[in-house]
């Protein structure tokens, strides 16, 4: 059983990075036998604040106290002893892939000593049992890890939280690679532990998720809280304080595109997803949103040539087309700024310069000798037009910020002209001043190109796309004109289960292609 009446108070924290405040004095409450739902935007502050509570990162200022008394917490296993238990959206941080599944879920009381020195099998499979009890889990408990689905691996992470019985549980995005069926047990396990008094934080965007579990919702906006939301609980206030904004209002003119560049033919993302036609169109900016694990990204990383859709066929300028990988895509001029810049992107004891010109150092040379003069005033060039803050452009890239970082991804595709431009969550970890500032950019560069966006967080989307197309459960179930935009639908189509009826879903006025799927 958990504690009844718990409560978790969290008062004044504050956290910078550098000169970039990501936390402004967050004071909440979170009482024992409730479930808040914390809302807030990529780059609100929510992973900041998680990682305060889990002791991954340490506050600048505040306290935060565990029924009265404060808890000082400046490792995870500090955390962990105050009762305050994460499961973080990466997966990979709440599970050990090389260990089974009994041995995950129990690796807490082997940590703290629970076990005896020399641990019976028998034993660790009969507590391991009782743990999956909890949540429905019903897999071999000596399966590695490793081996398992991303949702399998999910639900191990939950179980292993749910065992050590919290005080406070954080559960950040549970449910994005969940099936339906896979939701509903986990919801039935926070319910549980609600019942016995525990506090918990839920993090999702999903409306469903929060229409089940919140008791109320906390909306988070540029490292503050902006509103307390309590039963009943109203959803689209909600969303307005977290973005600032009616979320309907856009911060661009609708551009209709011109001739088709890129027509996808019954393309089918996945085995068992239905296929689809889509036209793109020069000069537009099309966003791709939806849950992570959507479909989103397997769009373009398969026209990147990272990866083939199950079936179907590609156009581009008329032409059938396929890249058999991203070394191929660059030569046909589909270019591609990657999601996880650090271990996909930078070298980051490479200079500024090279990191910039590095796909493209052909361009810069004959018989193998590289014509420096003429690199160093290109790289120039597109760095300060992407106004990327340094000081010395053979200055090494680790020592920039993140924001310029990203802008320097960006810089290094514009050095030459392309066809398509994809962006793989484009402001991932970037403040709110050089998203904007990169968002500009690419509206203003767009004319000649198909620009195509990952943006699974909406206000992002909605700052710089003409069109939004929304994926669930790798089938396309939504296309929205911006300037025609339908919030309700397209909160809805990201939503929704995936057995929803979509044509259902659907509106029609804001299509500016038929779609089959």
């Amino acid at each position: 059983m958990g504690i009844q009446s718990d409560s978790i108070e969290i008062s004044g924290i504050k956290k910078s990075f550098g000169t970039n405040t990501v936390l402004h004095d967050i004071s909440l409450t979170v009482s024992g036998g409730e479930v808040l739902a914390l809302m807030g935007a990529n780059g609100a502050g929510k992973s900041t604040l998680v990682k305060i509570l889990s002791g991954v990162y340490q506050a600048d200022g505040g306290s935060i106290s565990v029924n009265g008394q404060t808890s000082i917490i400046d490792t995870p296993q500090q955390a962990r002893e105050s009762g305050i238990v994460t499961v973080h959206q990466i997966i990979n941080d709440g599970v050990v892939q090389d260990l089974t599944i009994a041995e995950n879920l129990i690796l807490d009381q082997l940590c703290d000593g629970r076990f005896p020195a020399f641990v019976n099998k028998g034993k660790l499979h009969e507590r391991a049992a009782e743990v999956a009890k909890t949540i429905g889990l019903d897999l071999p408990l000596d399966t590695k890890v490793a081996e398992l689905s991303q949702a399998d691996k999910q639900l191990v992470a939950i179980a292993r939280a749910l065992s050590v019985k919290p005080r406070l549980l954080i559960l950040d995005e549970p449910t994005s690679s969940l099936s339906e069926r896979e939701a509903l047990r986990l919801f039935d396990a926070v319910e549980q532990m609600r019942d016995q008094g525990v506090a918990i934080i839920y993090i999702s965007h999903r409306m469903s998720d929060i229409r089940r579990l919140a008791d109320r919702i906390a909306a988070l906006r540029e490292g503050r809280i902006v509103g307390l939301f309590e039963k009943p609980l109203d959803y689209d206030g909600a969303v307005h304080s977290m973005l600032g904004h009616a979320v309907g209002e856009v911060m661009h003119d609708y551009q209709s595109g011109e001739a088709s560049r890129v027509v996808f033919r019954q393309v089918q993302l996945a085995e068992g997803s239905k296929p689809f036609d889509l036209d793109l169109k020069t000069g537009q900016i099309v966003a791709l949103t939806g849950l992570l694990s959507s479909g989103c990204a397997s769009v373009v990383e398969s026209l990147f040539g990272m990866h083939e859709f199950a079936s179907g066929t590609v156009m581009l300028d008329g032409a059938e087309w396929r890249a058999a990988s991203p070394n191929q895509a660059i030569k046909d001029g589909v270019y591609m700024v990657q999601e996880d810049r650090g271990n996909n992107a930078i070298i980051p004891d490479f200079s500024i310069e090279n990191n910039t010109s590095l796909p493209f150092l052909k361009s810069f040379s004959w018989l193998s000798f590289i014509n420096r003069d003429r690199e160093k005033a290109r790289v120039k060039e597109v760095i300060d037009l992407t106004k990327v803050k340094y000081t010395d452009p053979t200055a090494e890239m680790s020592t920039l910020s993140g924001g310029n970082q990203q802008k320097v991804m960006v810089a290094r595709w514009m050095l030459e002209e392309c066809r398509v431009l994809l962006l793989n969550e484009p402001f991932q970890g970037v403040d709110i001043s050089s998203r904007r500032q990169i968002g500009k950019l690419l509206r203003e560069t767009a004319k000649d190109r198909v620009t195509i966006a990952v943006c699974t967080d909406v206000e992002e989307a909605l700052e710089i796309a003409d069109r939004i197309i929304v994926f669930n459960h790798n089938n396309l179930v939504g296309d929205h004109r911006i300037d025609q935009i339908d919030m309700p639908t397209l909160i809805k189509q990201i939503a929704a289960a995936p057995d929803a009826d979509f044509t259902a879903l659907s509106s029609s006025k804001t299509q500016e292609t038929d779609i089959h799927a």
